[in-house]
């Protein structure tokens, strides 16, 4: 069985690796894009099954990317969890209105990416 490919998305590098360094240690494929422009292309190319992408970026931001990805047909069973520094309800109805599957605060632990993506892929 292949494993899950995971694209993790964001423009601050600690992130990205740290993210990175965990999924890879539970055997997901993992691939990184650091802002919205580098995420759309690489879930177009790749189509990954979970992407795990921050709001603030340069370029497109986090809401912009999800609408787009959930807008088009190819991409829709794209699992999309944003992660935000900003936690107020009405950005978590920003998250889901633009058709995030999930939507996680920052500060948060490599042990709770690890266990949200074990639980939305079933893996």
């Amino acid at each position: 069985m292949n494993p899950k490919t995971v694209l993790v998305v964001d423009d601050e590098p600690f992130i990205c690796r740290s993210l990175t360094f965990v999924l890879r240690k539970a055997n997901y494929h993992v691939l990184e894009a650091r802002n919205g422009e580098e995420a759309l292309l690489a879930i177009k190319q790749h189509k990954p099954d979970l992407v795990f992408m921050d709001v603030m970026m340069p370029k497109i931001n986090g809401f912009q990317v999800c609408t787009q990805v959930k807008q088009d047909p190819e991409l829709l069973q794209t699992l999309i969890v944003l992660l935000t520094a900003k936690g107020q309800a009405s950005d978590r109805d920003l998250g889901l209105q633009a058709g995030a599957d999930e939507y996680l605060t920052k500060p948060f632990s490599p042990t709770r990416i690890l266990a949200l993506a074990r639980e939305l892929l079933g893996a």
